[in-house]
């Protein structure tokens, strides 16, 4: 894709995305055999639920058929979400990954695993996990360091809250059965 096609399709679809609640996060436009796919990526600081993926695809589609921006030939519209492991490119989705696990290559040549516990306009606030057994530590990362960022899917996550939980299904379970007894 052009970067004209690209800039042009920017312009005429990123107000209406806004308009929407939402942040246009990526444009591309694919050749799928003889038809073209035109991907946008939404988001925003609450997500995107399927509802709101639906209104704002139905507002694009309106808006590209009354122009000529993709042309003439056919193409598919799909319009989604960054998914899982999105890329951490601009301020806002670093404070999006607020409490999430991200890998960080650094600009140093390093690769980095941790959490993000804060952000500011400089840098992030990280819990860098501990290993073989040792605790956790906290360490400060410039935003000019990081050269990519990616937030890393946890399918086995320790919620610090969890334990409350628990204990409060095992006291459900326990008060039921001290009132069948």
């Amino acid at each position: 894709m052009s970067t004209t096609q690209s800039e042009r399709l920017r312009e005429l679809l990123e107000p209406l995305v806004a308009s929407q609640g939402l942040d246009l996060e990526e444009i591309a436009v694919d050749s799928v055999g003889r038809k073209r796919v035109l991907r946008v990526v939404v988001d925003s600081d609450t997500g995107a639920d399927l509802d709101r993926i639906a209104d704002v695809s139905r507002a694009l589609s309106a808006k590209l058929d009354e122009t000529d921006a993709m042309g003439e030939g056919e193409y598919t519209l799909e319009v989604g979400t960054p998914g899982a492991e999105r890329s951490l490119t601009e301020h806002r989705h670093y404070v999006r990954a607020t409490d999430r696990l991200v890998r960080f290559q650094l600009h140093e040549g390093g690769e980095l695993a941790a959490r993000i516990l804060a952000v500011d306009d400089d840098g992030l606030d990280l819990e860098v996990p501990g290993v073989k057994g040792r605790k956790a530590t906290t360490r400060r990362l410039a935003f000019a360091d990081i050269d990519k960022a990616r937030v890393q899917v946890e399918f086995n996550r320790k919620d610090d809250g969890g334990g409350k939980n628990d204990k409060n299904d095992k006291n459900v379970k326990n008060d039921k059965e001290e009132e069948e007894a």
